[in-house]
């Protein structure tokens, strides 16, 4: 019964999600919030909503591996997102086709957040403000001094076309699948902790990789949409900006936690975690400043490959 409620509520969590995501867009264009700002932060937080009602619910039940977890783990999952598509549609040579200049400064913000939360996992005895750990107010400092410094060119790309409904039907539909989402997402964290108790999993691999892998789902959608309209540059910056997103909502989930900064709480576990999200951002910087050449596919295909040999040894190890 266990195993039937956590797929049922990873299946009812990627469908809301997807709708969450469809309706967000609409409203981000058909309202007077069509700024790109906040077109950009609705939609973001319409994707992210699974990982951070997830992780709420798992800080409200005391069980900050699976919060942690979730977080570090989606970032993994969604750079495995991009490694996958690149191998199956290697042919195209995603990396090949993106605009470098758009995409590096936020795989390099990226794999700043993960040297700040290894560091923190490294130096003992945690300095925390008002319970919250200094490692996550840097992240968020770096995180608003960074963005100011990247140049938003969301309207020279070309968009996902957005659900053909109106705007009331749109709102009304938003909110709904946001309740959805919010309840399906506490359910996946609270039968995940009863699976961790019972199977005598480790938290943090199930937080890290069954949870992670089912609030990331929707991401995976958008990559493939974004592909079928060959727009490779939405593919990429879909996924690397939601890493940053997901940063700023292990934050928040440190802000809720009152027992102390949250990674001070969590297992040792957690920082191979941190440590996969390190080395897959580094292969993806690799791969966006890699000089276009002439190489075969499997050799275009082969950081890729390694990106996700990479993640299933750690699941492995971590299971």
């Amino acid at each position: 019964m266990l195993i039937l409620s956590f797929i049922l509520a990873a299946a009812v969590v990627v469908i809301a999600a997807i709708y969450l995501n469809q309706f967000g867009d609409v409203i981000s264009k058909k309202s007077s919030l069509s700024g790109a700002v906040v077109g950009t932060f609705l939609i973001a937080g319409a994707t992210s909503l699974p990982e951070l009602t997830t992780s709420l619910t798992a800080v409200y039940i005391d069980n900050p591996d699976i919060a942690v977890g979730n977080m570090l783990g989606s970032n993994g999952f969604n750079l495995l997102i991009l490694a996958v598509v690149d191998l199956i549609y290697r042919r195209r040579r995603l990396f090949q086709q993106i605009d470098t200049k758009a995409n590096v400064p936020s795989a390099l913000i990226g794999l700043l957040f993960f040297v700040i939360i290894i560091a923190s996992f490294l130096i003992p005895g945690s300095i925390s403000i008002f319970g919250v750990g200094i490692e996550m107010i840097i992240v968020v400092l770096a995180y608003v001094l960074c963005m100011k410094f990247i140049s938003s060119d969301d309207e020279k790309q070309e968009e996902i076309p957005a659900k053909d409904v109106s705007l009331r039907t749109a709102v009304i539909g938003f909110i709904i699948a946001a309740v959805v989402v919010f309840a399906s997402g506490s359910l996946l964290s609270i039968t995940g902790d009863r699976l961790a108790q019972a199977t005598g999993m480790n938290a943090s691999f199930v937080g890290s990789f069954l949870i992670a892998a089912s609030t990331s789902l929707p991401e995976l959608v958008t990559v493939l949409a974004a592909f079928k309209l060959a727009n490779y540059n939405m593919a990429i910056g879909s996924i690397l900006g939601s890493n940053l997103f997901n940063i700023q909502l292990l934050a928040l989930t440190d802000i809720l936690y009152r027992k102390g900064p949250i990674l001070a709480a969590v297992d040792t576990s957690n920082m191979f975690i941190a440590g996969l999200g390190l080395v897959m951002t580094l292969v993806i910087i690799y791969l966006l400043v890699r000089p276009a050449r002439t190489l075969s596919q499997w050799r275009y295909a082969a950081p890729s490959l390694v990106m996700a040999l990479m993640y299933v040894v750690i699941s492995y190890v971590l299971f």
